[in-house]
């Protein structure tokens, strides 16, 4: 086995890569070596930006012996192409959501990791943050008793209004249940375990939006998918969510909310790393605010951790196979929203071990050779 700091490129040098950049750049476990992205000059300035070395194409940042880790940052439809050639060329994987456009297209990826003793991690990540573990801890601390079931609602006109280029996030791959669901079902996994039953409606309002800011702003692009969702989940562990995801609603929601049989415990926005976190005790006259601890770094901690679990030295908790489950989820809504029954994922999925209370991203446990 390897030792050190892992060797990470970064494919895609879009809006979200500044926020990977500049999380991984403080992690001393990990080494920023290559970025690529299909404009050799995006990726030039990004690499520029963080000290990173090497820039240029896919094939480029394969080339670079040290690279381990492929972070793949491209668009949906590009996930599964930019993840096979990184397997390919003997480098551990770890995506942005979803995984992939199919289950099957997943599946045969995780597969051809397994050939290849390889490991394929993915988004969300923020599930590791201090807001989602602290909610976990106060679950099992037994602050609501036995969780019943959960309400989460995430609503707004959708992201066309500050993104320089949404076209495609309202093609297959995204819209809101694909682009904002994985905050929210791999937190609900994370909480409850694998979903086994789901039934849903779908709705999309309008054929076509408009870009609002940007050198495209005034530029219309097509709508290919639902942008309202409503789903109803069940999980291995017997609980229940009524879940909401819309692009249509001019008023913005975010709500997570976990009944237990002795109280409610309002959650954190899961597609943030922070809190708060309140909890209603049975018959209580208020909210009570519990303690909030663990990392908000950002995003990159899920490649943190597959970087030291690449090393060794810990689970693999952002993983492939999690991301799998809440593909096949997200397809079994799609499904059912179509048919009009009730349908289930084709996976079962254990939910992630928690992270320690002590973890810490910014110590550097690669880089005295630990294996």
């Amino acid at each position: 086995m390897s030792t050190g700091p892992v060797g990470v490129a970064i494919v895609g040098a879009g809006v979200i890569s500044k926020q990977y950049l500049s999380t991984l750049s403080g992690f001393p476990d990990i080494r920023l070596l290559a970025v690529a992205d299909l404009d050799p000059s995006r990726a030039l300035a990004a690499a520029r930006a963080y000290d990173v070395p090497v820039s240029g194409d896919l094939a480029t940042a394969l080339a670079v012996p040290e690279v381990e880790l492929v972070v793949n940052l491209t668009v949906p439809a590009a996930h599964g192409q930019v993840a096979t050639a990184a397997l390919r060329a003997g480098k551990h994987v770890y995506g942005e959501k979803p995984i992939t456009l199919t289950p099957n297209e997943a599946e045969k990826l995780l597969a051809e990791a397994s050939e290849r003793d390889l490991l394929v991690g993915n988004a969300p990540d923020t599930f590791l943050g201090a807001g989602i573990q602290s909610a976990l801890r106060a679950v099992q601390a037994g602050h609501i008793g036995t969780p019943v079931a959960a309400s989460t609602v995430m609503q707004s006109l959708g992201p066309e209004s500050w993104h320089p280029d949404p076209a495609f996030l309202y093609q297959q791959g995204a819209g809101p249940l694909f682009d904002i669901g994985p905050y929210y079902l791999t937190a609900l996994v994370a909480l409850f375990g694998g979903v086994t039953r789901v039934g849903a409606t779908a709705t999309r309002a309008r054929l076509e939006r408009t870009v609002g800011s940007g050198p495209k702003a005034g530029q219309t692009f097509p709508v290919t998918v639902p942008t309202h969702v409503c789903a109803l989940l069940e999980f291995a562990s017997g609980a229940t969510a009524n879940s909401t995801f819309s692009f249509d609603s001019a008023l913005p929601r975010i709500q997570f909310e976990i009944t237990g049989t002795e109280g409610t415990l309002a959650v954190p926005d899961p597609n943030t790393f922070g809190g708060p976190l309140r909890v209603r005790a049975n018959g209580a006259g208020d909210w009570s605010e519990l303690p909030v601890t663990g990392r908000t770094d950002g995003r990159g901690l899920g490649v943190l951790d597959m970087a030291r679990a690449i090393r060794g030295t810990g689970p693999h908790r952002a993983s492939g196979s999690l991301a799998l489950h809440v593909l096949q989820t997200m397809t079994a809504v799609d499904e059912s929203a179509a048919r009009g029954e009730f349908t289930g994922p084709a996976g079962r999925i254990v939910p992630p071990a928690p992270l320690p209370a002590d973890w810490d991203p910014t110590a550097a446990t690669l880089a005295h050779g630990a294996s």
